[in-house]
């Protein structure tokens, strides 16, 4: 099959296509004829090897451990493994490729992959496979910080900044799907998409800063992680709470060891004494959980995947830097 490989951490032009052997099957996985994978920063980490820190949280030390980058995708169904009950050859899937947090590779960049059978859903007939392969990591990612979402019902005030990117713009449908007030913060081109997406009111942060504006909120999701959470705080009501998902901003922030992790433990630490950054004591949701109900929130139209742009697998390196140097509107896919 053809793949695309990554022998060292470097720059997107360091992958190269290749013909490899077809992924053998477990007993207890699906081989899935990939249609589409995302391209989303998770996987820029892993193929730079940025920050450092990474590389000893599994993604291998001097290069990386598994070859074929790429995390998210969709496609069908091949062939299964004697333990799976729950999928037959030719099923439309959707997923992620792996079971741990994203630093190590998952084999999705290729036409075809090996994935655990639980970490699949049906892909819903109402989206299309580029659609179904952007939503596993950023759903994931937007379900993990809001496991109290039902508590954000009408009357409640909610600031999702960066709602314009993969998680963003995920977590702000969510929220809205549960009648929260929403209000969506990004860059003047993509207010109309915010709009479109549902936000009651958007901020374009190159003309306001939220922190400044006055208005208090129950949640700040905040995906960029661009003001300190002191300044943030000016924004939250007394028993708001303040989610952080931070981003390295492709190594713009220049912290090319442990990345922006000493401020998550720095905000670990304020949350004994800080209950706007203490979690909401629910349990996290596994990966099996969470796909059955992004696929249902999917199936209802709740939620709706934007794609910014399709590359096809020869021109991974060109997606990576579209995805590093330009503005998007959604994701960005690769298409076998």
């Amino acid at each position: 099959m053809k793949a695309i490989v990554q022998d060292k951490y470097g720059a997107p032009d360091d992958l190269e296509l290749r013909d490899v052997d077809t992924p053998a099957v477990g007993d207890d996985d699906v081989l899935v004829r990939v249609r589409a994978a995302s391209v989303h920063p998770d996987v820029w980490h892993i193929v730079s090897g940025r920050p450092f820190v990474i590389r000893l949280l599994g993604a291998g030390f001097f290069r990386p451990k598994k070859s074929i980058p790429g995390t998210d995708m969709s496609g069908i169904v091949e062939s299964i493994g004697t333990n799976v009950t729950t999928f037959r050859s030719g099923d439309a899937v959707f997923g992620e490729t792996i079971r741990t947090d994203q630093w190590t590779n998952g084999g999705a960049y290729a036409e075809y992959v090996s994935v655990p059978h639980d970490l699949l859903a049906l892909k819903p007939d109402n989206i299309t496979f580029e659609q179904a392969a952007s939503v596993s990591t950023s759903g994931f990612i937007a379900l993990m910080n809001l496991r109290d979402v039902p508590r954000l019902h009408t009357g409640k005030k909610v600031l999702v900044n960066g709602a314009g990117g993969g998680v963003g713009a995920l977590a702000l449908q969510i929220i809205k799907s549960h009648g929260a007030h929403v209000t969506a913060v990004d860059s003047t081109s993509k207010l109309d998409m915010l709009r479109a997406l549902g936000a009651d009111e958007v901020i374009d942060y190159t003309m306001e800063d939220f922190t400044r504006g006055g208005a208090r909120y129950d949640l700040i999701f905040d995906v960029p992680g661009n003001h300190q959470f002191s300044e943030c705080r000016r924004a939250l009501e007394p028993d708001g709470r303040y989610v952080l998902i931070g981003h390295e901003r492709f190594g713009a922030s220049g912290k090319r060891v442990f990345g922006i992790v000493p401020y998550f433990f720095k905000l670990m630490f304020l949350s004994r004494f800080v209950q706007q950054l203490r979690g909401p004591g629910i349990p996290m949701p596994t990966r099996k959980d969470a796909m059955a109900v992004l696929r249902d929130l999917l199936v209802a139209g709740k939620i709706t995947p934007i794609i910014d742009s399709t590359y096809p697998l020869s021109e991974v390196s060109e997606a990576f830097r579209h995805m590093i140097e330009d503005e998007l509107q959604g994701k960005v896919i690769i298409t076998t």
